[in-house]
């Protein structure tokens, strides 16, 4: 059984979405919620789903190994960015090569980057004038955004279309998506 550690920064959605997915079947175990504020919802969504969870600072990731440490003590194997807002630490990437898998809302290498995250980046893609937006689930490097991409999915963009109409179509393909690819790399390793 693969163990699989998420890291998320607000509700938590996708981080519940994948753990419902998993729960029951014996190939894969979310094994720790990690986020970095103490009032996320995500760890409320970890208590219900009874996933142990971890809150660090920004200054804990960065510039030490308690991050690490609680990720070694869990036995995570993987681990999922699921709206985490953070850069990922150099620390980080070479303990878990190719293992660290994020998704971004939208078709990178357009609307990525440092800053561009939720509604911001469903607001661009509407005043860009785009005629379709997406996913897009991506192995993570040390810069945002540019890791090599996994997979990605389209969504129609309407001329009617508001930013939280994008997000809505996203937020659909991300639920629909973002469980079976883990689950795909997974089952390839």
């Amino acid at each position: 059984m693969k163990k699989i550690a998420i890291f998320a920064s607000g509700s938590g959605s996708n981080a519940e979405n994948i753990a419902r997915y998993f729960d029951g079947k014996n190939k894969v175990e979310i094994v720790l919620i990690l986020a970095n504020k103490p009032d996320a919802y995500v760890l409320e969504r970890a208590r219900n789903l009874n996933i142990p969870s971890f809150v660090f600072t920004k200054k804990e990731m960065d510039n030490s190994s308690v991050v690490l440490d609680a990720l070694k003590s869990s036995g995570a194997e993987w681990i999922v960015l699921a709206g985490f807002l953070l850069k990922v630490p150099q620390n980080l990437l070479a303990a878990f090569p190719n293992r660290i898998v994020n998704i971004h809302p939208a078709l990178l290498p357009r609307f990525g980057g440092k800053g561009m995250y939720g509604d911001r980046v469903h607001q661009s893609v509407v005043e860009s004038g785009e005629k379709e937006s997406g996913i897009t689930i991506h192995f993570v490097n040390e810069h945002y955004d540019e890791g090599a991409v996994i997979f990605q999915a389209r969504c129609e963009v309407l001329p009617t279309d508001t930013a939280d109409d994008v997000a809505s179509k996203v937020h659909a393909l991300e639920y629909a998506h973002f469980p079976q690819v883990i689950e795909q790399l997974i089952d390839a390793q």
